[in-house]
């Protein structure tokens, strides 16, 4: 071990840390850190009001910091944190997936990347590579290419291309893989029962295609997988972080781990002791603030983590590497060569929404006949969605149509009431999974039995038709609840 001196051990402790934060501007504990070596932060969701406020607050993180990496989870669609309190333009990796154009994802992407290289942003924790392979996936879905492991490959590698082009590092994940479970690893700990020659035909596909196309990084998952390890989780397994991603697969880029607070690890690690198996498996960037956004658990990581390299449970030789990786990310941010976004973005946004959009009765007469009655079906939704994120399709029908009414439903019970506003009126049923949850299934039978004329509108991943005409969004982006809103307004 070298020896250095407990600041210089606190130093690269720092270094390795994605914290998140509240507020909109960086709070004075924040600052202080950065000025002190802290590599990284997070923004989520509650740091943004637009993208001007965003760039004066990384601006102000620069000031303190010139290359500290800014991280955001944008995944463009269901998933988004600068477009969290409007819905995102764009019509997410599902619908992207079911057009089948990687140009198309190439170029998405690319936007995507210049609207956050404007605001600041260098590092996206983007594409998922997730084969959402299990329809019951409660946390995944949508986020995926699709469910055929050769089409999320390519699409990852696209998006990839895409966004790095404009400057700001992507990040494949979750590694070694998330769409076979039913699990949601923000709660427990998914198991992954594949045995290794499908997981390399699966799960392993898109990562593979995703560190040919020179991702920058690749984020871990909280998920087990015991024909890998049988023991550890992914994020805490040298096995899968160092044997197989590093050494089998090749990555030579940064290792990020997925919220290191999500209760599959920290229920039973506790954060410190997971931050310190994390990174001596293999993990170079530890992301955390997902709920505990504060300087007193950005403290107890960085001192548990020289604290472990004191005790011999670290190698110092590793923490060097980390924070090498790091830095070398952030070097490669600073020198990435960025574009203005482009005015016409929110278009080719749009566009490629209509494109994404499947209807089973191709007779089917539009514009509807009259102002529609909606009834929107509200599920349980993941916990990587900001919960202030909108989405359905009553709004943006009420902005061509204003005469259009409806309700939202989180159970049978208002279904009768609804049925009976929509007498005399077209009416539309707007779904999300209902092959996931039997309330919605049954609302939804029930609806069709007393209106067959309705037109169902499924605004998650697209299980069997139900209904005479049924259109399918592959996701619930803004951007597609007014593809769908065009169409029933005949606009």
């Amino acid at each position: 071990m070298d020896a250095r001196t407990g600041g210089d051990l606190a130093r690269m402790a720092d270094a390795v840390l994605q914290p998140g934060f509240v507020g909109k501007e960086p709070p004075p504990w924040l600052r202080r850190r950065l000025a002190e070596g802290l590599g990284g932060v997070a923004l989520f969701a509650r740091n943004v009001v637009d993208r001007d406020q965003v760039a004066e607050l990384t601006a102000a993180l620069r000031a303190e910091k010139p290359d500290v990496v800014v991280a955001i989870d944008e995944e463009a669609g269901d998933v988004t944190r600068i477009d969290a309190h409007i819905g995102s333009p764009w019509p997410g990796n599902l619908a992207l997936g079911a057009i089948d154009d990687p140009e198309l994802t190439r170029e998405v992407a690319r936007h995507i990347g210049r609207d956050l290289a404007a605001a600041g942003i260098t590092f996206d924790y983007a594409p998922d590579a997730d084969v959402n392979n299990d329809p019951n996936n409660p946390v995944i879905g949508s986020r995926a290419f699709g469910a055929e492991p050769e089409r999320v490959a390519r699409h990852t590698a696209a998006w990839i291309t895409g966004l790095q082009s404009a400057g700001v590092a992507a990040c494949a994940k979750h590694f070694p893989g998330h769409g076979n479970t039913s699990v949601d690893s923000h709660t427990d700990v998914p198991l992954i029962k594949a045995g290794r020659a499908e997981l390399d035909a699966v799960e392993l596909l898109p990562f593979r295609a995703a560190i040919a196309a020179g991702v920058r990084a690749v984020m871990s998952a909280h998920l087990r997988v015991p024909v890998l390890d049988p023991q550890l989780p992914a994020t805490l397994s040298r096995k899968i972080m160092t044997e197989l991603l590093r050494d089998e697969l090749g990555f030579d880029g940064l290792i990020v781990t997925d919220g290191i607070e999500m209760r599959a690890i920290s229920d039973r690690y506790g954060l410190a002791h997971a931050t310190v198996l994390a990174l001596a498996a293999g993990a170079d960037a530890i992301c955390v603030g997902g709920n505990h956004a504060d300087e007193e658990t950005a403290v107890m990581l960085r001192d548990a983590i020289v604290a472990a390299v004191r005790s011999g449970e670290l190698a110092e030789e590793r923490l060097a590497d980390a924070a090498v990786r790091v830095a070398r990310l952030a070097a490669w941010s600073v020198a990435a060569p960025k574009q203005a976004p482009d005015p016409r973005a929110a278009e080719i946004g749009l566009s490629a929404a209509r494109r994404a959009l499947r209807i089973t009765a191709p007779d089917a007469a539009f514009p509807l006949a009259g102002a529609a009655h909606v009834i929107e079906f509200q599920p349980r939704l993941n916990q990587a969605i900001a919960p202030e994120t909108p989405w359905g399709l009553l709004a943006p029908l009420a902005e061509l149509s204003p005469a259009t009414s409806g309700v939202r439903l989180t159970s049978e019970a208002g279904l009768p009431e609804a049925l009976r506003a929509s007498v005399g009126r077209p009416l539309v049923l707007v779904v999300r999974d209902p092959h996931r949850y039997a309330w919605m299934t049954e609302a939804l039978q029930a609806a069709l039995a007393v209106r067959p004329d309705a037109v169902v509108v499924e605004m998650g991943v697209p299980a069997s038709p139900r209904g005479d005409v049924h259109i399918a969004t592959f996701g619930a982006t803004a951007a597609a609840g007014r593809a769908v809103a065009e169409l029933l307004a005949g606009r």
